[in-house]
């Protein structure tokens, strides 16, 4: 099952965040997330938070009671956190992110920290900028960009070191590089329109133009 999570701070244009949601079997809104879903004209399955950054608290209240997750402001986990294990509970196996884009920096540090945790690691984050794809151990990443766009590349998880990568349409080749923790590929460029990326020993976090799309692959050839 796949589970779209809107949440707070800069989120993707109107168009995509629907676009986003036709692919969900299960949307959730994380606090402001709400407002974002609701301009956009999506009505979440649930909605998850302290609310201390909602603006809509009328569309909110006007909701169903089982609409609503409420949690105190003092607490362990952010809004986003409760939003994926709440997702993971009911079910979901694929989890895009939409938001959280620009505003204080702890909160970007925080949601990158999300891709850390290979059980509840979401597969798409999606911001006004950037979309932000985690790549699995030997998977094949095949994406479609327009030429000289800028491609990153990032060790994700806890692995203290990323080899047997390998890349095709890149300027740098990923291939032969072996990156010690707390090593990556930033401003990598696209040399066409088509390009692949195959992580090798660890995960990896591909951060493409926003909008452009991701499918995926055991193995070296999709």
């Amino acid at each position: 099952m796949k589970a779209l999570i809107v949440t707070g701070g800069q989120a993707p244009s109107f168009g995509l965040l629907r676009k986003l949601a036709a692919k969900a079997d299960l949307i959730i809104a994380a606090d402001s997330g709400f407002d974002s879903a609701r301009k956009a004209g999506l009505g979440p399955d649930l909605v998850v938070g302290d609310f201390d950054s909602l603006e809509s608290r009328a569309a909110l209240a006007a909701l169903p009671p089982s609409k609503i997750l409420a949690f105190p402001m003092d607490k362990d986990d952010t809004d986003t956190e409760i939003a994926l294990s709440t997702a993971v509970a009911r079910g979901a196996e694929y989890i895009m992110i939409a938001g959280g884009g620009g505003g204080r920096l702890d909160h970007l540090l925080a949601m990158s920290r999300l891709f850390d945790r290979s059980e509840t690691a979401p597969r798409e984050w999606h911001t006004r900028r950037e979309s932000v794809y985690y790549i699995r151990q030997d998977e094949l990443a095949r994406f479609t960009v327009l030429p000289d766009s800028i491609v990153s590349v990032f060790p994700a998880g806890a692995s203290k070191a990323c080899q047997g990568m390998k890349s095709w349409g890149l300027k740098w080749p990923l291939e032969g590089l072996d990156w010690r923790q707390g090593y990556f590929g930033i401003s990598n460029r696209a040399l066409q329109g088509d390009c692949e990326v195959l992580a090798g020993s660890s995960d990896l976090l591909l951060v493409l133009p926003v909008g452009s799309e991701c499918l995926f692959k055991d193995g070296e050839a999709l």
